[in-house]
């Protein structure tokens, strides 16, 4: 109860991506273009999918929610990148901090669980096509996206809340570009090993149990696909799987090492550079995996050009 009042930090001081201001202008320049075309090719996604009805389809659903949620994920994170790149001041204050770290946490938790519910549709999609409409009705839907969301911000609320419970007293430097909390627990007083110990639960809860159905359902796919006669019905097969297969690889990759591998004193900034991946390429790369070869997309793209060409 009392540690609170010990929390003596008003602010902190992010290191940014790196202190030469040349570098740094560059760098604001790149990370605003990055910003732009994740958050209009997201956008552009949610859209199609709301304007076509060919596209109200389960795996579309899903789609149209991760890419909402990648929009939100990189407006929680690279406006004030860009800020503090073009001001040269990485300045933060404590509650900007922690509301954050929550954000982030809940999102990137959020992220972590709808990936599952996507894995869990492409297996009934293609083990079971004769009751897939009936078990991935639109109540299923809601059911499973509900799930992913309040476990997402759930599990961070824990994380936040037991993080608030310890004092931040002394340095108040972090060697990042946005507060993360793997990060954040370096300034906090006092013995933290039992929020590390609750901080490894919680992400190896949103992590793991995620991944354990992704990769159970993969592995029921594989097994059909491989006792499938037709070549063209394994090519679709694996066709629907491979645009989430590779943003489950991207995002799980990078998070993986960030959250469940022990912190590295030798490359102090190792951290830092996993980050960039997961908070500002995965969500670019997301609209482009799912787009660059989805034939539905096309068509939808050219039938909305048309539309608007004609009228």
């Amino acid at each position: 109860m009392g540690t609170k009042n010990l929390t003596s930090v008003t602010e902190f001081i992010l290191a940014g991506l790196t202190n030469q201001r040349k570098t740094q202008i560059v760098l604001f320049l790149v990370i605003l273009l990055i910003y732009f075309l994740t958050f209009m090719g997201n956008l552009v996604t949610i859209i199609l999918v709301r304007a076509n009805s060919h596209l109200h389809t389960p795996m579309y659903y899903f789609l149209m929610h991760l890419s909402g949620l990648e929009i939100c994920y990189v407006t929680c994170t690279l406006p004030q990148a860009l800020a503090h790149l073009l001001s040269g001041n990485g300045a933060i204050s404590f509650n900007h901090c922690m509301f954050q770290v929550y954000i982030f946490q809940s999102l990137a938790g959020t992220e972590c669980f709808l990936l599952g519910a996507m894995a869990y549709d492409r297996y009934l999609a293609i083990c079971h096509p004769l009751v897939y409409a009936i078990s991935m009705g639109k109540w299923r839907q809601l059911q499973l996206t509900s799930v992913s969301w309040g476990a997402g911000f759930l599990l961070a609320l824990i994380n936040v809340a037991c993080t608030l419970c310890f004092p931040f007293c002394g340095p108040n430097h972090l060697n990042h570009f946005f507060c993360e909390l793997p990060m954040l627990l370096k300034l906090a007083c006092g013995d933290i090993h039992i929020l590390e110990v609750i901080l490894f639960w919680t992400a190896a809860l949103a992590i793991l149990a995620p991944l354990f159905v992704i990769l159970t359902s993969y592995g029921l796919i594989l097994s059909s696909v491989l006792r499938m006669q037709s070549t063209s019905g394994r090519r679709k097969a694996f066709s629907t799987c491979a645009s989430h297969l590779a943003v489950v690889t991207l995002y799980y990759g990078t998070t993986f090492f960030m959250y469940l591998i022990p912190r590295s004193r030798i490359a102090p900034d190792r951290d830092k550079n996993i980050a960039v991946l997961y908070a500002i390429i995965t969500p670019l790369l997301n609209p482009i995996i799912y787009t660059l070869r989805n034939k539905d997309i096309h068509k939808a793209v050219i039938k909305m050009l048309e539309r608007n060409v004609f009228e």
